[in-house]
């Protein structure tokens, strides 16, 4: 397909689609002047890093957003997806006149560092090698890849975002943002996430790595050199976790006891009831534009996140005299990062007397919600991006950012 097409008052930092690239889209190379170090120790130079952009950037450039994506996301938040034709993963937010509206606002997404979209990871090749990195790739974290982040953001040359913003690992990457960079940062809003995992959270990633790591094609983690991927393994991953995506009244509701195809149970192990056609279905589909190395990788850096851990232990402390405006979102029945793991990051921000917002929105369709079309939480959100864009005074082409 052809690559998207973007406005953008920038085109020179910005750069060309390479069309003919194996993954369609903007793609820059970073860490040549400076390498990005990373937690672990180790130094990426000369490493690709893939991102796309919607709207304009003002003359200020001033209007930036940042939407950071989830565990199973990537760059492509408002286009058709290059490999499975389907619509954006945020389609019903970002554009023209939307809840993030691309006549106001710059909006840009990355793909993270270990993902498997175009920017570096272990799909990709060791420069030093000349080999596929595979388990050979360092170890990341959520810092490291705002760090990343804020690389790309230089080579654009927008010194501070309006706003940054995500849901789950995405919502964790704006709380890293707002402690990391407060200076870049005008206002940040995390939604349906946490300032680290709980015991449970890594539980389920750890059953999806064993699945992952327990398929024969697997191959240690070197199948790409044997001609291998393990589908079985990372579509059982997903499976596990697609479950925690979702809420008991939601599956209830889509699928109950029905079953699939038939009127009467097979007495057998293929899908009699719809929610496992489902299931299968998630798994299946997820394997065609997902690498199991990268899943390994990301998962482990979420279960790293702890906000509180990296300033003393003690939460408050990752935002002392922050400049930053917050809007806090979570939603009634998500019960992977529920309501409560949203109360701490508001209570921790309450200490230090920062500026945020807090909304628990009603709904039943789990921790998905913030992808759904959900009224409220496009009012929250959208009404909050109204008022801080007052408040910062921002301006396109020299006009009020208004609605």
């Amino acid at each position: 397909m052809d690559a998207p097409k973007h406005n953008t008052g920038r085109t020179a930092a910005l750069g060309i689609a390479d069309a003919d690239a194996p993954f369609p889209g903007r793609r820059v190379v970073l860490g040549g002047d400076k390498p990005l170090r990373l937690d672990c120790g180790v130094e990426l130079r000369d490493f690709p890093c893939a991102y796309q952009t919607y709207g304009q950037l003002n003359e200020a450039a001033s209007n930036a957003i940042l939407v950071c994506h989830a565990l199973t996301g990537d760059q492509f938040v408002a286009e058709a997806h290059p490999m499975t034709g389907k619509q954006g993963w945020w389609e019903q937010m970002v554009g023209p006149g939307k809840t993030l509206d691309t006549n106001r606002y710059f909006v840009l997404c990355v793909n993270i560092l270990g993902g498997c979209m175009g920017t570096v990871g272990p799909q990709e090749t060791n420069p030093g090698t000349g080999k596929i990195w595979g388990l050979d790739f360092p170890v990341i974290t959520i810092a490291d890849m705002v760090r990343a982040q804020a690389m790309l953001l230089d080579h654009l040359g927008i010194d501070q975002l309006f706003a940054v913003t995500g849901g789950s690992l995405g919502g964790m990457q704006a709380l890293e943002w707002a402690a990391s960079y407060p200076e870049r940062v005008f206002a940040a809003i995390p939604i349906a996430t946490a300032a680290n995992h709980t015991a449970q959270n890594i539980a389920f990633h750890e059953v999806g790595r064993q699945a992952i790591m327990a398929d024969p094609d697997w191959c240690g983690g070197d199948y790409q050199s044997h001609g291998k991927r393990p589908h079985r393994g990372l579509a059982v991953a997903r499976m596990a976790a697609h479950v925690t995506y979702l809420s008991e009244p939601a599956l209830h509701r889509k699928f109950g006891r029905r079953l699939q195809d038939r009127d009467r149970v097979a007495f057998g192990f293929d899908a009699d009831f719809q929610v496992e056609s489902y299931l299968r279905h998630q798994g299946t589909t997820f394997v065609e534009r997902f690498d199991a190395n990268s899943y390994l990788y990301i998962t482990r850096a979420m279960d790293y996140f702890d906000l509180a851990q990296s300033h003393g232990g003690v939460l408050a402390n990752a935002f002392v005299r922050t400049p930053v405006r917050f809007c806090v979102i979570s939603f009634t029945s998500d019960w992977l990062y529920p309501t409560p793991e949203s109360r701490k990051i508001v209570h921790a921000l309450n200490a230090v007397a920062a500026n945020v917002s807090f909304a628990e929105i009603v709904s039943d369709n789990g921790h998905d919600s913030f992808l759904l079309d959900e009224f409220e939480f496009r009012n929250v959100l959208g009404g909050f991006l109204t008022g801080a864009a007052e408040h910062r005074g921002l301006t396109i082409n020299g006009a009020p950012a208004r609605p």
